[in-house]
């Protein structure tokens, strides 16, 4: 997995002061788990779900989900289920550059082990499972057998649980279920590549859905479902945690004005980006990536490719973060540093976990030069996403 591959190089150089590096799927879990960035789900049940995975790999998507849960209907589950398991088979033998991370997103346990009998020794393309309707109970067994797998495999097969349980929302249940999860990741805490939150499902146990003009954190209910799920899951940096799917496409329609402002694509002279990011409501969902970050999530699902580019833009550490990140790591004794560039402190030890993880942004998403920002980035590859979506229908 390398982000951003998919430009020239001359571009790249342009773009960044510390390049992204290549990390491989097994390899570090907290870097693995950074560089998932745009989470493309795509249904089981298209026909030609490899062509889709080498297509999307080709224009920046670094990781997948072929699904086999909400996205198919229950009588197509048995020709859904064939269907990603010839992809699978059919990708085994690809160069794991020349791929996103594919993960499939099972119903149940047994589904897990069906998959996996299916694939035998041709399991090479598969990075690991997503765990819907994830609890202590269920999830044991799970997380079990993909360890299990892993052994057998001489490989990890990443877990990544989802949670979206009426007893993860509810108030009276969400304490104790939450640190029942929590005491069950840390006993496979090795495995464990990120949690990821369902809010859709959160959401439709209380009849809701976020219209186009809000974000997640706009319903209080699932705001506060996430404040506690970071609390518990999240509060020590052991696991990284996504950010809710962006359910979306653009609309015509739109009651409030754009928060996204002008002046960023004035000074890059990106003026009509603006506007075409606008009409596709990508303003949104960039608005609420940046409310994922500031609330420590890292990340999102996403179900269309267009969808993408926006996430992994802002993804990218600008060089000012950078600078305060190696300013803080610098020394270990406490004390505040001046920034250089002369805005803010910088305090060793409460900004220190902050710093670890723009450093393994750094990494997977690269560093920005001087001046440069997320326009930039996406003025870069802004035609690439209609390109993907061409013939891919993901």
């Amino acid at each position: 997995m390398r982000h951003f591959a998919h430009l020239e190089a001359p571009r790249r150089a342009a773009l960044f002061h510390r390049a992204p590096e290549s990390v491989a799927a097994d390899g570090d879990r907290k870097l693995v788990a950074t560089g998932l960035g745009a989470t493309l789900y795509v249904p089981g049940t298209r026909p030609d779900l490899s062509a889709v995975a080498l297509r999307q790999a080709q224009v920046g998507v670094a990781s997948m989900v072929f699904c086999l849960e909400d996205a198919v209907a229950d009588d197509e589950v048995d020709a859904a289920e064939a269907g990603v398991i010839v992809a699978l088979r059919r990708l085994a033998g690809v160069d794991p550059e020349a791929l996103p991370l594919l993960f499939v997103r099972i119903r149940d346990e047994a589904q897990l082990h069906r998959v996996m009998a299916a694939l035998g020794d041709r399991a090479g393309a598969l990075a690991g499972f997503v765990l819907p309707k994830f609890s202590e109970e269920e999830g044991a067994g799970q997380l079990e057998a993909l360890d299990d797998y892993s052994e057998r495999l001489g490989r990890r097969l990443w877990a990544m649980p989802v949670l979206e349980t009426p007893e993860v929302i509810y108030r009276e249940t969400r304490t104790d279920t939450l640190l029942g999860i929590r005491r069950l990741l840390d006993k496979h805490c090795a495995g464990v590549l990120a949690v990821r939150i369902g809010a859709t499902d959160l959401c439709g146990l209380f009849g809701l859905r976020r219209d186009r003009d809000l974000t997640v954190y706009d319903l209080s209910v699932v705001r506060e479902c996430i404040a506690d799920i970071v609390n518990i899951c999240g509060r020590d940096g052991s696991y990284v945690l996504t950010g809710p799917v962006w359910e979306y496409f653009s609309s015509p329609e739109r009651l409030w004005v754009s928060p996204l402002r002008v002046t960023p694509f004035e000074q890059a002279h990106e003026a009509p980006l603006r506007q075409e990011l606008v009409s596709a409501d990508l303003d949104r969902l960039i608005r609420e990536v940046v409310l994922d970050k500031a609330n420590g999530l890292l990340g999102k699902t996403v179900i269309h490719p267009d969808h993408v580019a926006a996430v992994h833009a802002l993804l990218v550490v600008t060089r000012e973060e950078y600078a305060d990140a190696c300013t803080v790591l610098a020394g270990d004794t406490g004390g505040v540093r001046r920034s250089r560039y002369r805005n803010k402190m910088n305090e060793l030890r409460p900004h220190r976990s902050w710093a670890e993880g723009v450093v393994r942004r750094a990494t997977v998403f690269g560093v920005l030069r001087e001046g440069a920002t997320f326009v930039d980035v996406l003025a870069a590859g802004h035609d690439l996403p209609a390109r993907a979506l061409a013939g891919s229908g993901a």
